[in-house]
């Protein structure tokens, strides 16, 4: 995934599917360096990671 992507997904008010490592996730926030985002698993566990946006993908 690229940075104008994951702006795009985090203005957007529909329900985009993201995966990150075959398991679905939320993108909280792109981070400052414009390489990497915040994101948390789907469903009750909301522990956050930073991961390289280019391990994102979209389904």
């Amino acid at each position: 995934m690229n940075v104008n992507r994951v702006k795009q997904i985090l203005s957007s008010s529909a329900d985009i599917e993201v995966k990150y490592n075959g398991a679905s996730v939320w993108i909280d926030a792109l981070n400052e360096d414009g390489r990497t985002a915040t994101v948390h698993l789907r469903g009750p566990l909301e522990e956050r990671t930073i991961v390289e946006i280019g391990e994102l993908s979209e389904e």
